[in-house]
């Protein structure tokens, strides 16, 4: 991977923020090395706070020294693949700059996957070691991973308790009340606080070239087949990191709060190592409960928050908002999924903050392009917004691969240095998705004559109804706008008239959940919804069926899953025969 600039005009420069260069120099670093300057220079600032416990940039970097240096004791190498098998904790944070500096490549998983998917994971990344959690209530982690470790190359396996980084009295109130697991003793797995106190903070440096050697395997695709690795230098990843400080304007002061999943390269990247690199302390947070969100950032005062749609809807619908001041609130970026212009809106006014949508995906390590973020008059309702810098993108033609004029729909690629060097094992894959430097998507989207982008949505979510083309994020955008919806999700279902015909799952609002329990009145909402989009949307994309539900299948991310609600509809279907 060689470094990119981006050369001549392009249309979106005309609204390009303030003091944002169009062309950044990214440096040729390790991550973990940059993360190391960090410590130098801010020893004693605070890196992470995990309820209530602090750990200074100093404790990080020797508690991540001493990880690596274990690793290479017990014979990891560089170029080797160490798993990650954690919600975010202060523990993951320790593994993942560990790993690192042992010159290993990180192999992060997510924590509700089950045996098979971690062993097929496992398998495909070849990882010699790993380190999970030993349980959480009724979940034992370290017994899944015991159950695959024979059918997998898995050597070592590191255990780690919920109450290790938990302020003393926390975690003993926290046993007693039964919130916190009992520490156990593994036999045959490592403790890490053990390794913590065994080993000293010296390791062996590895020589790391930036550019080509590997940082991350980060695994996609699981919601469209079956995932794979997405190989990440330590490039792409720096890179991207300094990209989005670049565009949001993040300094050394700025809180961030760290409830994006770190596994996923979102949270990763966007949360984790751009504060690591900046010098941001992070509010780590395990999983997204809203009350518990809203008091932290009331606590701690903080002022970035990155997150996904479903988190913002649920902190403007949450009875109780007004209760918590979040005027610290200053810049929020939406990515993973489509946000919905009233719920940005509505979060802006009880903020004060800006709340932009941006874009990204994992083989993009993972922004690529962000709302300007310096005047709120510059957002683009819908729009996914302007490259960032060093980022080209165009619009192609999904047959010939030949860039469209503005207005037209067709793919998006990209072409930046956060783009990944491709599948791990999978060459025919790496090919179909890099071509001729250009990173294709996957994703249905258009460009205005002022070089704003829109995801209109991914090719596989498209619906053929009777020969019409109708795009689920189009039709999910009007639905949002209803008073009675607090989330929606639109596929395309089996018609044997229509070919496909459109339906839509409504989660209503708590005031609408009377359709539950009153079928007249689920019917006069239904009439009231499909009048609400022939309002608004051309007869062909108006759906022909609603289903209400408590709440929709999503990813820990908070993407919202339609891949799942077309197997149930699938499944339905064939009981039905």
């Amino acid at each position: 991977m060689t470094e990119y600039k981006v050369e001549g005009d392009r249309p979106w420069y005309k609204f390009w923020p303030k003091n944002v260069p169009k062309n950044l120099d990214i440096p040729k670093k390790p991550i973990h090395e940059l993360f190391e300057e960090t410590a130098k220079r801010l020893p004693n600032k605070v890196a992470l706070i995990f309820e209530g416990r602090k750990i200074t940039f100093s404790e990080l970097d020797k508690f991540s020294s001493s990880f690596a240096n274990f690793l290479q004791d017990i014979g990891i190498k560089k170029g080797d693949r160490v798993a990650i098998y954690l919600p975010n904790l202060p523990q993951f944070a320790i593994a993942f700059l560990g790993i690192l500096k042992a010159g290993a490549i990180v192999v992060p998983h997510n924590p509700l996957y089950v045996e098979r998917e971690l062993e097929h994971q496992l398998n495909d990344s070849g990882a010699k070691a790993i380190i999970t959690l030993d349980k959480i209530g009724d979940v034992n982690f370290y017994e899944r991973v015991k159950a695959v470790k024979d059918k997998t190359k898995l050597e070592h396996v590191i255990v780690t308790n919920l109450g290790d980084f938990l302020p003393s009295i926390k975690s003993f109130l926290g046993r007693l009340l039964g919130k916190v697991p009992k520490k156990e003793k593994y036999p045959d797995a490592y403790d890490l606080m053990d390794i913590l106190r065994k080993y000293p903070p010296e390791y062996k440096k590895v020589e790391i070239n930036p550019e080509e050697d590997l940082a991350l395997f980060q695994y996609t695709g699981g919601t469209t087949g079956v995932p794979k690795g997405a190989m990440l230098t330590h490039y792409n990843i720096v890179a991207n990191a300094i990209q989005i400080k670049t565009w949001a304007n993040v300094t050394e002061e700025d809180i961030m709060m760290g409830v994006l999943p770190f596994f996923h390269i979102y949270g990763l990247t966007v949360a984790f190592v751009s504060s690591m690199l900046i010098g941001n302390t992070v509010i780590v947070v395990p999983r997204f409960e809203t009350k518990h969100v809203l008091s932290l950032v009331q606590k701690y005062k903080v002022t970035l928050f990155p997150g996904v749609p479903t988190m913002y809807v649920a902190m403007v619908n949450y009875p109780e908002i007004t209760k918590y001041d979040l005027s610290s609130i200053q810049a929020c970026i939406s990515g993973a999924a489509p946000l919905p212009v009233v719920v940005r809106k509505k979060f802006m006014e009880l903020t004060g903050g800006i709340l932009v949508e941006g874009y990204g995906l994992s083989e993009a390590s993972p922004v690529t392009h962000v709302n300007p973020m310096d005047d709120p008059k510059k957002i683009r309702d819908g729009s996914i917004g302007l490259p960032i810098p060093n980022t080209d993108a165009r619009i192609i033609d999904i047959e010939t691969g030949e860039p469209l004029p503005p207005g037209e729909i067709g793919e998006l690629a990209i072409r930046g240095p956060q783009v990944m060097k491709g599948y791990w094992n999978k060459p025919e894959e790496t090919a179909q998705t890099l071509v001729d430097g250009w990173l294709r998507t996957g994703d249905i989207a258009k460009m205005d004559e002022d070089g704003y982008f829109y995801i209109v949505d991914r090719k596989k979510d498209m619906i053929n109804a009777a020969g019409y083309k109708v795009w689920p994020r189009e039709v999910e955008e009007v639905l949002y706008r209803h008073p009675a919806v607090k989330e929606a999700a639109v596929i395309g279902v089996p018609d044997p008239y229509r070919g496909e015909t459109v339906k839509a799952y409504i989660v209503p609002k708590e005031e609408y959940k009377y359709v539950f329990e009153d079928e007249a009145k689920k019917e006069e909402l239904i009439e009231d919804l499909e009048k609400f989009c022939r309002e608004h949307l051309a007869a062909y994309k108006v759906p022909r069926l609603y289903e209400f539900r408590e709440e929709l299948p999503k990813t820990l991310v908070g993407k919202i899953l339609r891949r799942v609600l077309r197997e149930e509809e699938l499944a339905k279907e064939k009981k039905s025969e």
